[in-house]
């Protein structure tokens, strides 16, 4: 084997957000620049020399590839083992419950989540530690020094490995082993949820459909679902991952999963529908006549975790992102369960799950996830939901209007302003931030705001403290407002503008949210100026 050493310079630009680097597909296919980002991966962990580490993607295109250039470097710094899925693939959580497995040092994950696929589309890479989890700032900090300072990168000169056959091969001292992405995920999923009883719903006569979205929790899905569980032959759907995800958009929202939505209204819909996203971390679920929001599902698997096996013992606690409504801090409150609110970004959960301050955590955007991995799982989700199903012999809908009842209905939405111009983006919201101490008092319409600020996490674990994580607006309603620019897109800014209201009154819990929410939202475009300040008229997605 011969290991070259590439002369290189730092790129501008590569650095690693909340959820890794991510940019569009053409940008990583440059020469150079994949190594260039690989090399500090390696450099900003120190180094790979004798270690195991898991590699694998959501099967977007130019995973394949940059998976043979991640073997060659990983070999030629003295990685010891690899374990790679099966034609590069890995959902997200399969991934961090490998590396847990297998007591890796820890492993490089390929994907951009929900955002689209193809040569045109997005990509990005990420590290997860080996608590399986995404690399903590610290980290990824080292990450982004290494590619401010790299002068070259190593790589060995070696055939491509067949990512096809399963077994193992070798380049050069380091060990390939090429595994099944989905056994072991399988057999975790069998440790937490009672199959038999579900299956016994399934045999019953209930139906069901998962929308793969042509993403990495299609085979997961027919494997479990069907296979194990025998739902009926076809009710997983764009189950093939494909690297353009089939033209579409992997993000399991009423926009992008606009079928499955409109068939489960439809008079011939199932009993249940799910979808999943990009790399499989993300959910939505939907019942007959009633669709359940990322938030109020949260709460909802918080009130009923304990009816299956592996929470039958009860929640160590629960945590939430800031920007995910506060239905699941009701819940806490009446079960005496510690309640945390952390910043966006998965990460901020690992602390907490690995301390073992929480059971359950979740996101507004759709991410669920539980102490059984350190990465949001959507498959997850839906199975733990399908438990809770089985055991109450309810519909949905029944069992989200007795939740409702029962702890009162929080609305709540997110507005999305897509790819709005970077500058009228950072310059709405710093004008708000700059407003932020002026604010409390202030009548908004018919509100009137009792405080405001800019969200600081102490995190209790570390004692590490993190600024800046979203612009937070409490009327004396109880009413809510968050605005955050996201990090997850690759042009422009995404604009996030999240609203929620709680109310008591059961006759009212029927309302459709926009229209339960109306004063919040003109609150917030008023406080906001946010039709005068990006042009836009309208979000560009409402969930």
């Amino acid at each position: 084997m011969s290991v070259k050493t590439v002369a290189t310079k730092p790129i501008e630009g590569q650095k690693p957000g909340t959820s890794g680097l991510r940019k569009k597909t053409k940008v990583f296919m440059q020469p150079g620049y994949l190594e260039n980002y690989v090399q500090a991966i390696i450099e900003g962990v120190g180094g790979f020399a004798g270690k195991t580490v898991v590699i694998g993607g959501d099967g977007r295109f130019f995973n394949d590839t940059a998976i043979q250039v991640i073997i060659k470097m990983a070999a030629a710094n003295g990685a010891a083992h690899l374990v790679i899925g099966q034609n590069g693939l890995f959902s997200t959580p399969a991934a961090s419950n490998v590396i847990r497995k297998r007591g890796a040092f820890g492993g490089i994950i390929l994907s951009a989540s929900h955002n689209p696929g193809g040569e045109d589309g997005d990509f990005g890479i990420k590290f997860n530690g080996s608590n399986g989890g995404p690399a903590p700032e610290n980290v990824t900090d080292l990450i982004f020094a290494a590619t401010k300072s790299i002068s070259a990168y190593k790589i060995v000169e070696a055939p491509d490995v067949d990512l096809g056959k399963l077994g193992t091969s070798k380049v050069g001292e380091t060990v390939i082993e090429i595994v099944d992405p989905v056994v072991d995920y399988v057999a975790l999923m069998e440790t937490l949820f009672d199959f038999d009883k579900i299956a016994a719903m399934f045999k019953a006569g209930f139906t069901l459909r998962f929308d793969a979205m042509h993403a990495a929790t299609g085979p997961y899905a027919k494997a479990i679902l069907e296979g194990r569980l025998g739902a009926k032959p076809g009710s997983v759907v764009n189950a093939v991952p494909l690297p353009d995800f089939g033209g579409g958009h992997p993000d399991p929202n009423p926009i992008y999963a606009k079928e499955l939505y409109d068939y489960m209204a439809s008079p011939n819909g199932p009993d249940f529908g799910a979808a999943s996203d990009g790399d499989g971390d993300r959910n939505i679920v939907i019942g007959r006549g009633a669709v359940v929001t990322p938030s109020d599902s949260l709460a909802l698997l918080a009130a009923n975790a304990h009816l299956a096996k592996g929470y039958s013992k009860g929640l160590a606690g629960v945590a939430r992102s800031m920007p995910t409504s506060g239905a699941v801090d009701r819940v806490a409150a009446k079960k005496g369960l510690a309640c945390y609110e952390t910043p966006t970004g998965w990460k901020f959960f690992g602390n907490l799950l690995d301390d073992g301050k929480v059971t359950l955590c979740g996101e507004e955007s759709a991410g669920t996830g539980s102490d059984h991995v350190r990465e949001k799982d959507g498959l997850w989700a839906v199975l733990l939901w399908l438990n809770i199903l089985a055991v109450r012999g309810e519909s949905l809908k029944a069992i989200q209007d007795s939740h409702w009842a029962e702890y009162g209905r929080m609305f709540y939405t997110r507005h999305d302003y897509e790819a709005v111009e970077t500058a009228a983006a950072e310059g709405l919201v710093n004008r708000l931030r700059d407003m932020l101490p002026t604010l409390p008092g202030t009548k908004v319409g018919d509100l009137v705001v009792e405080s405001a600020d800019d969200f600081a996490y102490n995190d209790p674990v570390d004692g590490s403290v993190t600024k800046k994580q979203g612009l937070r607006i409490l009327f004396k309603g109880g009413e809510r407002v968050v605005f955050r620019l996201s990090g997850t897109g690759t042009e422009g800014a995404t604009l996030r503008v999240y609203l929620e209201s709680f109310e008591a009154d059961p006759a009212k819990h029927g309302l459709d949210a926009q229209v339960a929410l109306a004063k919040v939202i003109t609150a917030a475009d008023t406080l906001a100026e946010i039709k005068a300040r990006t042009g836009r008229t309208a979000p560009d997605v409402i969930t």
